[in-house]
Order: C-alpha cells, then structure tokens, then sequence
C-alpha cells in the first residue's frame, strides 16, 4: 500500500434523548443539521512542503447517520499558506473499500455558490448544502483537487481506512474511480460531514489512540464510536475526535494539539452535538514526560466539562482502561490512573460513567486488560475488545 507520507495510541443517570431500549424521542436539532462522521485534525505534513499541487485525493469516509442534504467541512488547520480548493465532490461509495461511485451520486460541492475557494492558514470551510441521499452506515467519497501549491497538508494519520489518489490532475468528479491507483491510510484535508436527518442530535466522542480506533482491523469500521453508532441505529450521530497519542495537557506532532486546545474546534463547534464522550488521560500518564499528579488531570477533567456545560452539552466521562503489561508501565503511572479513575467515577463532575476500564480488564487481573480484548501489545484493545466498550455504554444516557 502506498502512502502519501510515513510515519516513525455506570452511573445510573438518565436523560429524555433515547429510552432504555434504545428508542429516539421527538428531540430534534434546530437547524435539521446532524454530524454523521468526523476526524480531528492532527498536525500538518512535513514532508510535503508544497502540499500536494495537481493531486485528487479521495478520502473514504463512513457515515453514522443518513439524511437527504450533505456538507462537508474542510481544514487547513495545519497549513503553513493559504489553501485553494479547485474543486470538491461528495458521493456515495458503491462498494466498501472502493473509489468508484454511485451511479448518479456524485456531486461538485459549491462554496458560497463558488465551485473553487481559498482556505486561510489555520481555518476551516463548509461547503454549501448539496441534495444527496445519504445512507446511513455507508462509506462516501469526500475527493478534493489542489491545482496549485498549498504548504502542509492538514491531515488525520490513523484513519484504519484505506483511501485514494491521483497526482495527474483534476478527477474529483469522477465516478468510475479508475484513477485513483495510488492508496494512503490518511485522511487528507477533510474534518467532517453533516447531514440535513431526522436524528436526534450528535454524540462525540473525545480521544486519543484508544477512541481513534488503533488495534481493530483496517477498513472494517470497528472503532469503538463506530460499533455504539450500529447499537444506535441512525437514531444519533456519532462522532469520532480521536487522535492517536492525543493528550489532555501537551501538545504532541502527529498527536495533535492537547484537549483543552482543541475542544472547541473538535467538539463545541460540531454540528447537533448534544452529548460528549470523554476518554483521555492514558497518555499523559504512560507518555513521557510522565504526568504522574493526578490532580492535573483532574483539573483538565473539569475544565472541559465546565466548557461543555457552558453549551449546553452534557457529559458522559470514560475510565481509562488498563495497561499493565504495556512498554512502559510502572507503579506509579498505575497510581495516577486509579486515581484518575476514582475522580471520574466518584467525583460527580460528570453527568454520567461509562467504566471502560470494568468492561475491559481481566477479572483475574484487574490492572490488566483481559487477553480476549488485548490486542497484543496490552495497550489498545482489538476489535472484541472496542465491541465490549462500546456495549458498556448505557443508551438512555446519550
């Protein structure tokens, strides 16, 4: 496979949005607008100082809800000069893991009613509204053309998602897909899509490695946001704001910028976002510089709620799970995330729990992750163990 660029991880409260059984109410977003998939912007490609002039790249997307109208959001968060978008299509993928489309499903995107538009240096865009029947729990192809050179390229390193592209011109619009020859296991330039849906409201889920999906098998969609989204049905959004080495406090390369940083970009300003999922805090602890005070995490835990609050958004905190076993693990570190864990349990800044770490761990073991779950390297779960996470949370709760 090529790559464009190589690289060197219950409280019982209960809310009106979906009963016990699983079953939406009649809560609907204001504007009808609803996030169906999404992926934080992580750093910028170094290795690309021009960016990639001339190429079209088509980054395979998988949605958590459908709808009738499709936007699409786009970054140049990363970007060292401004970015010229010389087209932008969406369209329904025919097949899992392909670059043709749908017969009759393509669409140019339009911005302002401009099919091309200049992306300042560290800014986002949304395109304009398109008609498109959009499934729900189906890939789309989101293909952008750069006629010219852009500096960085913002990306998402870890998608575990095969996409495509061509460096010989402008084939954004094209159905068939026979130019895409060249593969990358990166999402390039785009951030998110939304779509105009009946659902209820948006969940997201704020990460790192663990949320990011690292561990399952590639192209699968066997994330742990992904497998509740399939408990959910359609019924909410469900939003992936993982990123691989992310940490609550520093900022890390390819790991992105640190929670607090990035939170009102990855999760206050999604589209009907109701309810955040909180996983963070394994990589403060087990990245160096250690953070081994868990009152640090603790106050970032609270921060983040307090601004989540603040919109209205409520929130849903996740243990963090086991890593005894892991490359660097020690007492200590396990101190700080018991810890950790007690305060997200107990401490009742969270408006509700969801104990990752309870549905991973070996009960015969407990500051080990269960054998069945590890995928090998004691750290990230495989895709059994994304399964049980994603069954540990409480639907009534989102």
């Amino acid at each position: 496979m090529r790559r464009l660029l190589v690289f060197g991880t219950a409280v019982v409260v209960a809310f009106s949005a979906v009963t016990a059984s699983g079953a939406a109410d009649e809560v609907r977003t204001p504007d009808g607008w609803v996030g169906t998939w999404a992926a934080a912007p992580a750093n910028g490609v170094a290795s690309a100082p021009d960016g990639y002039p001339n190429y079209s790249i088509r980054n395979v997307v998988h949605t958590s809800v459908g709808g009738s109208q499709a936007r699409v959001r786009l970054s140049n968060a990363f970007g060292g000069s401004p970015l010229t978008l010389g087209r932008v299509t969406v369209a329904v993928a025919a097949e899992a893991g392909s670059a043709r489309a749908v017969a009759g499903s393509m669409r140019t995107l339009t911005f302002g009613g401009a099919e091309s538009v200049i992306v300042p240096v560290g800014a986002e865009v949304v395109s304009d509204p398109a008609r498109l029947r959009v499934p729900t729990d189906a890939d789309l192809l989101v293909t952008t053309f750069v006629p010219t050179p852009s500096g960085p390229v913002t990306f998402h390193p870890a998608a575990t998602q095969t996409s495509f592209f061509t460096r010989d011109g402008d084939f954004a619009a094209q159905e068939s897909g026979e130019a895409f020859t060249e593969r990358t296991s990166v999402w390039h330039y785009v951030s998110g899509v939304d779509v105009r849906s009946p659902a209820a409201g948006t969940v997201v889920t704020l990460g790192d490695s663990i949320t990011d999906g690292v561990g399952s098998a590639s192209g699968a969609n066997h994330r742990w946001p992904d497998l509740l989204s399939d408990r959910l049905r359609g019924r909410l959004g469900v939003l992936n704001a993982g990123i691989s080495g992310n940490r609550l406090l520093l900022d890390g390369g390819d790991f992105g910028r640190n929670a607090l940083a990035r939170f009102d970009s990855d999760v206050l300003s999604v589209g009907g976002v109701r309810t955040l999922i909180m996983l963070e805090g394994i990589n403060d602890i087990q990245q160096q510089p250690h953070q081994t005070d868990p009152a640090r995490l603790v106050s970032a835990y609270r921060q983040l709620v307090a601004q989540a609050h603040a919109r209205g958004i409520r929130v849903v905190g996740g243990t963090i799970t086991p890593f005894k076993g892991w490359q660097v693990y020690d007492e200590t570190l396990e101190a700080t995330r018991l810890a950790a864990n007690e305060f997200i349990r107990d401490g009742g800044e969270f408006d509700a729990v969801v104990d990752f770490d309870a549905a991973l761990r070996d009960p015969a073991d407990p500051l080990r992750m269960l054998a069945a779950y590890d995928s090998g390297d004691h750290l990230h779960p495989n895709d059994a163990g994304y399964q049980a996470m994603a069954d540990a949370v409480d639907l009534s709760l989102l």
